[in-house]
């Protein structure tokens, strides 16, 4: 590995909430590390991920979306995504494929009107919208913002992933590789134990309940070739409580059933899973409570 040809790097994935960020670079790093919900603000934490070749290796950043903060959480949330613009080596911004350019993006667009690293516009979507369409997209948006570069992408399919992964390596400077190849992430594996649990929360609850729930690991212990884990799942309501159990526990079953399938393919290795469910009122507008849940800013 010649260090004059290798090149390593950061690079920050922003956007607003529901652009597809985590299934974006879950599809570049070629695994699922974020969880993925086709409700809006699902990751809540800054997520370090990691990609390694014989080029370089791109470490990569998926962030809260920048939205409107509504309680203490969000605030954090969107703290965290700003604070990801700053030392990094390249950001990609993530927008949808439409020619229609909201409040939220060019509240963004204003924010990186002053950056001083590579910029590049990453158009998620690509395949639901024509050739044309899209010279029409790419238009509107080099009037907001001056760009090193646009890749149109679809995350969910992974097109012309490969074609981004060039681009960003073609910013990155030279220098050696900040983590070893076989590194994914930084990220603890309770953490993402814990991430799973709550993505299929998301996908089996109602609208209204998601937003308001947390996951917290209290064992995760590996024995006699099976891991066990106890998890508690935090939610705001009494009435909330009700829902996530479900009829006879049917909900929290499902719940459960559909997490294990993911932490087995994680870990692999047979797993245990015991699921509970506790209320903690408005927590979060609780700086202690977000702290013990891990919501916790950097202050490196």
């Amino acid at each position: 590995m010649e260090n004059a040809k290798y090149r390593s790097g950061f690079c920050t994935i922003i956007g607003r909430p529901n652009v597809g960020k985590s299934t974006l670079m879950n599809q570049l790093i070629g695994m699922k590390i974020a969880i993925t919900s086709h409700k809006p603000q699902t990751t809540r934490n800054k997520i370090q991920t990691v990609y390694t070749s014989e080029e370089g290796q791109i470490v990569f950043l998926d962030t809260p979306g920048i939205h409107k903060a509504k309680n203490k959480l969000s605030e954090y949330m969107v703290k965290v995504a700003k604070s990801s613009i700053k030392d990094v080596d390249v950001v990609l911004w993530l927008v949808e494929a439409s020619e229609y350019i909201g409040k939220g993006d060019l509240d963004i667009a204003k924010q990186l009107s002053d950056i001083n690293v590579p910029l590049i516009l990453v158009i998620n979507k690509s395949d639901t919208v024509s050739r044309n369409d899209m010279f029409g997209i790419i238009n509107a948006y080099k009037d907001i913002c001056e760009f090193n570069d646009i890749v149109p992408v679809s995350a969910l399919k992974g097109e012309n992933c490969d074609e981004l992964i060039k681009v960003i390596m073609s910013y990155l400077p030279y220098g050696e590789p900040f983590y070893d190849e076989d590194t994914v992430t930084d990220q603890p594996e309770r953490a993402i134990v814990a991430e799973l649990i709550r993505e299929k929360a998301l996908k089996c609850l109602d609208d209204e309940i998601p937003h308001g729930i947390a996951v917290t690991i209290e064992r995760m212990k590996f024995e006699k070739g099976i891991c066990n884990i106890d998890a508690t799942i935090i939610c705001e309501r009494d009435s909330h409580k009700g829902i996530i159990i479900g009829k006879q526990g049917s909900m929290l079953k499902k719940i459960g059933s559909a997490a294990r399938y993911e932490i087995e393919r994680l870990i692999e290795c047979h797993t245990n899973l015991k699921l509970w469910v506790t209320v903690k009122k408005d927590w979060r507008d609780s700086d202690v409570l977000l702290k013990n849940y891990g919501y916790v800013e950097n202050k490196e």
